[in-house]
């Protein structure tokens, strides 16, 4: 059996370049074990690394063995036990990692491969392939977004930005303006020399010649009048003007456990929003009986309880759209996470709000129900807006920590149909 060996010195950052490629070969073990990790792990918890954990089996590499090909047998000395077509047991520990746990007098096998993923490569994984949908209005956001553009050269800059090419395409311009003239002249006097026949006349020439070849040479290849450098502005670039609105429920028919829940969907949905979009600008709305816009702590850690009447927060989220982002200038967003249950009457307004002021000025809304009691009061409501408008309103349901991600990956799935 033969062995290739790899013994090339690692050039600049091939040790980042390798690392990516072991990544994208074994990305169906560490896309499992991120997902397992955003499963279990609290909200503020979410931002670190993990550990990923690989089948001794799966990471195998080829090799090169040379065989004598065809069907043969063999036997090897000191067999009592076996004969041909027997099937040998497997000895116990073997497999991909160590035992069970458990002493034993025989067997081997191999631990499964461990490397530990950065905070970065962890988020890529989280939030791979995903986006907002219908990204579309682009607007010009304050004066800090700006990009560079090429805009020309000039005669004076800094030596790194220096143009070769231009440069020299310059000094050729010069050196032909300069000496076009001396060249003919030049021409006229060697094609003289050739039919003069007077040796005075002929030293004249010559000498003349001699002066005009000088003056050439005094023409100077590079200049420093020739240099020329790129010029680059700073323009202001269009960006995405998007605002989330997030409507959590807090009353008092939400549980620990489904408050729990809705934080950590609103986790993933804050630390996706803030890593792939820099200037969206997110509302926190927190209600009970009454809505309330509250900041990014209160949200996720106030105690405040209460009644149950949903309608009020999506009065409130359209009433700070009228007063603070024209539907014409942004794209908005909503997502509402409840369990369900809502004041008698309640759930046709939401209906109303939704269908007659809400849908027509947001790119897209999301209600996320969270509760393992089956469909309640909310959703059936919700269901007709569900079909009327299936490309701006959209419908899931949490029962447990674990549908947590899943459910966020396909809200927020890219899709080709996205503008």
């Amino acid at each position: 059996m033969s062995h290739i060996i790899d013994r090339r010195l690692n050039s600049k950052n091939k040790g980042a370049v390798n690392r990516r490629r072991f990544l994208d070969r074994y990305s169906k073990h560490v896309k499992k074990a991120v997902k397992e990790a955003v499963n279990k792990r609290s909200i503020t918890d979410m931002e670190r690394g993990e550990e990923v954990h690989i089948p001794a089996d799966d990471i195998s590499e080829p090799v090169f063995g040379h065989g004598r090909g065809g069907r043969r047998g063999i036997i090897h000395p000191g067999n009592k036990e076996f004969k041909a077509g027997d099937r040998m047991m497997r000895p116990a520990g073997s497999g991909g990692g160590g035992g069970d746990g458990e002493a034993s007098d025989s067997g081997e096998g191999e631990d499964d491969f461990v490397f530990q993923i950065t905070q970065e490569e962890f988020l890529d994984y989280v939030f791979d392939d995903l986006e907002l949908p219908n990204l579309t209005k682009r607007h010009l956001k304050g004066s800090d977004s700006f990009k560079r553009e090429h805009a020309g050269y000039v005669s004076d800059g800094n030596p790194s930005k220096l143009s070769v090419i231009r440069s020299l395409r310059q000094s050729k311009l010069r050196r032909r303006a300069l000496s076009g003239k001396t060249k003919k002249l030049l021409e006229g006097a060697r094609k003289a020399l050739e039919e003069a026949s007077d040796p005075d006349q002929i030293k004249e020439i010559e000498e003349e010649i001699a002066r005009l070849e000088r003056r050439l040479k005094r023409v100077p290849y590079l200049d420093t009048t020739d240099l020329r450098y790129n010029l680059h502005v700073m323009k202001p670039e269009p960006t995405s003007r998007a605002v989330m609105f997030c409507l959590m429920d807090v009353s008092g028919s939400m549980t620990q456990e489904t408050k729990e829940i809705a934080k950590r969907f609103y986790l993933l949905l804050y630390m996706f929003l803030k890593r792939n979009y820099e200037r969206t600008e997110i509302v926190f709305i927190r209600h009970h009986t009454v809505a309330s816009e509250v900041d990014e702590q209160e949200f996720f850690y106030s105690k405040e309880t209460g009644g149950t009447v949903v309608s009020s927060a999506l009065r409130l989220m359209r009433d700070i759209i009228s007063d603070r982002y024209p539907p014409d200038q942004w794209n908005i967003y909503g997502a509402q996470a409840s369990d369900g249950d809502n004041w008698h009457g309640d759930s046709p307004k939401c209906v109303k709000i939704l269908e007659d002021s809400l849908l027509p000025q947001v790119q897209h809304f999301s209600y996320i129900e969270i509760t393992d009691r089956g469909h309640q009061a909310l959703w059936n409501e919700y269901t007709k807006l569900a079909a009327t408008h299936p490309g701006s309103f959209a419908r899931a349901r949490i029962e447990k920590v674990a549908d947590i991600f899943p459910v966020f990956r396909d809200l927020f799935q890219k899709r080709e149909s996205n503008g």
